[in-house]
């Protein structure tokens, strides 16, 4: 496992201080996709959850902090992110709920299945498109590698267990790639939900989920106001991201079997 130079890391916190987050100084660093999406994993008490590209793991150790009865499990291709996840339950005294697996989803490690939900911040950009970032770290987490987004849907998917539940954060461009990719997989209770950086903007993220082996159909969410004229979180953003509050959507048919 390689070790960084204390220098090139810095210790941030998430959820008003809840989450302690040791993240390269240089490299991708989580902003708010990690808590909105880790906000919006419906998790129960015993079950087991995979943060796939789980990087340093800020949605998972956000997921831990609003629902401390689960275990996760995270998949990172990069060694470095991986060492720090590890750090980072240790520093959270989740160690003994959150294991990080240094490994890539396309050949996920043995073991490494039938979970209860599967969530994920996939790459944004596909291969060869736009200005690839400067810091190798970075542009290996924003850019697709040798799993496009069709790929790593796939691979989340497959880990799941029949009726688990796939939630993913993505540009709101691309939702017509990640339904693309869901169909065919033998997914349904595909649920969308736009996030706008502010009213009457155009959403800029979208979060989407969808159950494994269930027939229900797609529901398209009112979604979520991020800010507010003056720049300021919203009410229910600012429950969200600063105090671990839940993104909770209406309970659909195939939630209430």
């Amino acid at each position: 496992m390689s070790t960084p130079p204390p220098e090139t890391v810095t210790e941030d916190r998430l959820l008003n201080g809840r989450v302690r987050l040791l993240q390269p100084r240089d490299g991708y660093r989580a902003a708010i996709d990690p808590v909105l999406l880790a906000a919006a994993v419906p998790a129960r008490p015993g079950e087991r959850i995979l943060d796939l590209g789980c990087g340093v793991g800020a949605a998972a150790l956000c997921l831990l902090a609003r629902c401390p009865e689960i275990t996760v499990d995270g998949l990172e291709l990069q060694d470095v992110l991986a060492g720090l996840g590890r750090r980072n339950a240790v520093l959270n005294g989740v160690e003994g709920r959150f294991a990080v697996h240094c490994g890539d989803a396309a050949a996920p490690p043995a073991g490494l299945g039938d979970f209860d939900h599967v969530l994920t911040n996939p790459p944004f950009f596909e291969e060869g498109s736009g200005t690839s970032a400067a810091n190798a770290s970075r542009a290996l987490a924003h850019a697709e590698g040798n799993l496009d987004l069709a790929g790593w849907i796939k691979a989340a998917v497959k880990m799941l267990r029949p009726k688990g539940r796939l939630t993913l954060i993505h540009r709101a461009e691309r939702l017509g790639d990640i339904l693309a990719a869901l169909r065919g997989r033998g997914v349904g209770d595909i649920v969308i939900l736009p996030l706008w950086p502010k009213a009457e903007r155009a959403a800029g993220r979208v979060i989407v989920s969808a159950r494994k082996g269930v027939r229900s159909p797609l529901r398209l969410l009112p979604g979520l106001v991020l800010h507010g004229e003056g720049g300021e979180f919203t009410a229910q953003a600012d429950a969200i991201l600063r105090s671990g509050a839940a993104l909770d959507p209406p309970a659909g048919p195939a939630d209430k079997k």
